[in-house]
């Protein structure tokens, strides 16, 4: 059988019982433990009970004397929410969770979801741009969605004003997932709470934020990388050269998506960012038919056995733990660099790293990025 390059299998085991979804559910809402921290821990102690035991030892080595994990209380009070709310639980490692999205680096442990499963099964193309689009690019971005759904794509969008909104509604028939910055039952923009209730009705909508949050300007970046994450290929519609979907754009180019963009008139600010990303390379987009060469060759190739290095790895000794601390601090600035970029500089094995990181990060000296990046906090 083909091999599928999105395929992902978590060095542990994932959750079969409501105990072990309640565990999960109480080492990611822990303080400090991210999504890359939550995957460190769980290959190191193998579950999440074992995790949750080893956390305030691990807070004390890294100074935080009065560390304690989330409580029980508190996450089994999610739960209850989302059961009355009619969320459900999408856990990394079931066979429901998509394959590209356990594909990244920083894949969410745990999803919230509201509506069908049907549309993440299906091939994903996310859909992003402006949210002060122009009549012509909500008609394009209509255009694409519902060409793309015919073609039997799954369009993702963030549900946001603008192109966001155009492509969901052009393709509630055909299958759209909207990706929430704040809780799966929180809607945001509030004049987009029809058409989010269509795609609980019709679609999906997921968060990997705790139930009921209200989003704030933080919680979108990271949200932005769940949205390229799930899909083969993102197409941008409109963007300014500062736009808050470039962010999708380098989330989507950590994580080696293909970039697809429509191109504007040189002097409407709204298409700076696309016509900047076709100069640089994204594969310019005029009709359905230029994305859907892309998306044909991608499945393509996901059907050809990677290249496998028979070159054996020497064997690398880990410093002195404070040393390697140091080292990796002195590395380090307020400017976010990708984590393999820091493995190579410090010609270590990432694990020989990671429990470094994991301790750094912990004790507050390390910020963790959407994209596997780190800087110094």
């Amino acid at each position: 059988m083909a091999k599928d390059l999105f395929s992902s299998h978590p060095p542990f085991t994932p959750p079969t019982t409501e105990e072990d979804r309640l565990s999960w559910l109480r080492l990611i809402r822990s303080p400090r433990v991210g999504p890359t921290t939550f995957h460190r821990l769980m290959a190191e102690h193998k579950n999440a009970d074992a995790a949750l035991e080893a956390l305030p030892d691990i807070a004390k080595s890294a100074g935080a004397d009065r560390y304690a994990p989330c409580p029980r209380e508190v996450a089994e009070a999610e739960i209850d929410i989302a059961r009355a709310k009619g969320a459900r639980m999408l856990c990394l490692g079931t066979g429901a969770y998509p394959n590209t999205l356990a594909s990244i680096n920083d894949a969410p442990p745990v999803l919230w979801c509201m509506g069908h499963r049907a549309p993440i099964l299906r091939p994903m193309v996310a859909l992003v741009g402006a949210r002060n689009a122009s009549s012509l690019g909500t008609r394009m971005a209509r255009a694409l969605a519902e060409g793309l759904g015919h073609e039997g794509y799954t369009i993702v969008s963030g549900l946001a004003r603008g192109i966001d909104a155009a492509a969901h509604h052009a393709s509630l028939k055909t299958g759209t997932i909207a990706v929430m910055g704040g809780g799966v039952d929180v809607i945001y923009p509030t004049e987009n709470a029809v058409l989010a209730a269509a795609i609980a009705d019709q679609g999906l909508r997921l968060s990997e934020q705790p139930m009921s949050l209200h989003p704030q300007a933080r919680h979108f970046p990271p949200r932005n990388r769940i949205i390229s994450g799930l899909a083969l290929a993102v197409v941008v519609v409109e963007a300014a050269e500062k736009s808050g979907t470039l962010i999708t754009v380098r989330d989507a180019l950590d994580q080696g998506r293909e970039v697809m963009a429509v191109p504007g008139h040189p002097v409407d600010g709204r298409a700076g960012g696309c016509n900047r990303l076709i100069r640089e390379g994204a594969t310019l987009v005029r009709n359905v038919e230029d994305v859907l060469e892309v998306l044909r060759r991608l499945q393509a190739d996901m059907t050809q056995e990677p290249k496998q290095s028979s070159l054996p790895q020497a064997p690398q000794l880990a410093p002195d733990a404070h040393s390697l601390h140091q080292r990796i601090l002195d590395l380090l600035g307020p400017n976010p660099v990708a984590e393999d970029l820091l493995i190579r500089d410090l010609e270590l094995s990432a694990a020989a790293i990671s429990p470094a990181l994991v301790l750094l990060e912990m004790q507050g000296s390390v910020r963790r990025h959407p994209g596997g990046l780190v800087s110094r906090a």
